[in-house]
């Protein structure tokens, strides 16, 4: 046997509920109003009994004899009945109408004392009477009645009126609760039309309903939330599932190209022993030189891999000014057709033709010396392979704000993968400039980019993997700063690290 099901949906529910509590509260007022005017109806009629006095009792007396009063002997529709001092009822009765008389006992032991009125039913019929004891003359008993059919017809009325209320009331709140349901659900009912078309992939859209003052609207400015950081995170993932296939794909196509010339310098060995030896070493030194370049580049991989996954750097104070000093001496006996100089940094203007001004002052920072030193050396060597013999390179060092001449932040024609410094934040800067053929905006974009080479037609070993600037950048987010290109002057690039300086004592 299975019971009532509740209605699933939320509307039904709502509606439901609503016309079983008013139907509750309606008929709980309709009961209360019922028994209210019962109780004064019969208060009423019960007053009426306690202030009736028939006549006088030499009357009464007469009352012995067995004789009806003559008609209009009692004011409208009252009856009075006699018992004797035995109490046996008697037979003589007062009133004037044929309404039915009350069923009254035979003994007066079986009436209710007096002064307490008491309702019993007609002899015949389905009337009602109220009824009244009181002690009579000579031993006498009075029992004084008055018919209820006044109470009971304003009674039977006012039921059938509440019963026709309720059915009218009940049929009004359901059909009006639906109306003020639906209009209150409004905004859940968009919340789910704009659910089901984020789920048919309209990703873009959002709840409209954001009141915060409101239920819903706070569950929608939730949902928003919730949505964006989903969509974000889809993004990410995308992005970094594209990344990962392209550096996939870069890594072997970079590895293909020395592997596949030692593969072609060994199977020439195998195939002719009639080479001359200058041959076999031209074919040795080719097959030493891919497989180093094989190894330098698995070496940047596994670099990079370990630079990924965050790794602890030492955290110790840093002289940028020394170690730019060694990086510049180093680069100078290395690379002696590049001229390389170190100056002190200052703010660019427009009246000032690139050279450092004033002194060279000692700027501390907190990080890796090992690491920040393969920055320098990535920077330099990166100035040297990409320019032309006799390019002039100029290594600033300084301390400064934040801000768009100085670095730190974004500015017109600056790149940088990471997110800029607040404005006015104490930053220690290290620039590399060169004046050499500078570089495209387009290829500006991309050149942090891991792989990425702005000249594909120059040779492999000029040219490198592709991955020195992403080992920078990568080092530099890693200690919290940036790695910046500028393009904004009229020859040459400026790349300039930045890193936060700890708070002043």
């Amino acid at each position: 046997m299975t019971g009532l099901r509740a209605p699933r949906s939320l509307r039904r529910r709502l509606v439901l509920g609503v016309t079983v509590l008013a139907t509750l509260a309606v008929l709980a007022a309709e009961l209360i109003g019922f028994l209210v005017l019962r109780s004064w109806l019969l208060d009423g009629v019960d007053q009426r009994l306690a202030d009736f006095r028939p006549m006088p009792a030499s009357a009464l007396l007469d009352t012995r004899r067995p004789r009806n009063p003559e008609p209009g002997a009692l004011p409208s529709d009252f009856h009075v009945y006699f018992y004797d001092a035995r109490g046996n009822r008697l037979p003589q009765t007062l009133g004037s109408d044929d309404k039915p008389d009350p069923r009254l006992p035979d003994s007066i032991d079986r009436l209710p004392t007096e002064g307490s009125p008491t309702s019993v039913a007609a002899e015949t019929g389905d009337g009602n009477w109220r009824v009244l004891r009181r002690d009579g003359p000579r031993d006498l008993t009075v029992v004084i009645a008055l018919p209820l059919d006044t109470v009971d017809g304003a009674t039977s009325k006012i039921l059938w009126l509440n019963g026709l209320l309720l059915v009218i009331t009940v049929a009004a709140l359901w059909v009006l609760g639906r109306g003020v349901v639906r209009l209150s659900l409004l905004p859940l009912t968009r919340v789910e039309h704009t659910a089901e078309a984020i789920t048919a992939g309209q990703l873009d859209l959002r709840l409209p309903d954001t009141d915060p003052h409101t239920e819903i609207g706070r569950l929608g400015t939730v949902l928003n939330t919730m949505l964006d950081r989903l969509q974000q995170a889809l993004r990410e993932r995308e992005t970094s599932e594209m990344r990962l296939r392209r550096f996939v794909a870069d890594a072997g196509h970079e590895l293909r190209t020395p592997l596949t010339a030692i593969q072609g310098f060994a199977q020439l060995a195998l195939r002719s022993d009639r080479r001359t030896a200058e041959e076999r070493q031209e074919a040795d030194r080719h097959i030493a030189q891919n497989a180093e370049r094989m190894s330098l580049l698995v070496d940047d991989l596994q670099l990079l891999a370990q630079l990924d996954r965050r790794p602890d750097y030492q955290q110790e104070y840093v002289d940028l000014l020394s170690l730019a000093a060694d990086a510049v001496s180093a680069a100078a006996l290395q690379r002696p057709n590049h001229p390389v100089s170190l100056s002190p940094l200052r703010e660019r203007t427009a009246d000032t033709d690139g050279e450092g001004e004033g002194e060279l002052d000692v700027v501390e920072a907190l990080g890796d010396p090992h690491r920040l030193r393969q920055i320098v050396d990535n920077l330099l060597a990166n100035a040297h392979t990409h320019t032309p013999p006799g390019t002039r390179i100029l290594v600033r060092v300084g301390a400064g704000r934040a801000s768009a001449r100085t670095g730190g932040t974004d500015a017109r024609g600056r790149v940088s993968m990471a997110p800029p410094f607040p404005a006015g934040t104490r930053v220690a800067v290290l620039e590399v400039e060169d004046d050499g053929p500078g570089l495209t905006a387009t290829h500006a974009e991309r050149v942090f980019e891991r792989f990425y080479r702005a000249d594909p037609a120059r040779t492999r070993a000029r040219g490198g993997s592709g991955l020195g600037l992403a080992i920078a950048t990568a080092i530099a987010q890693g200690h919290g700063g940036r790695l910046e290109l500028d393009t904004g002057q009229d020859r040459g690039v400026t790349f300039r690290l930045v890193l936060p300086l700890p708070p002043a004592n």
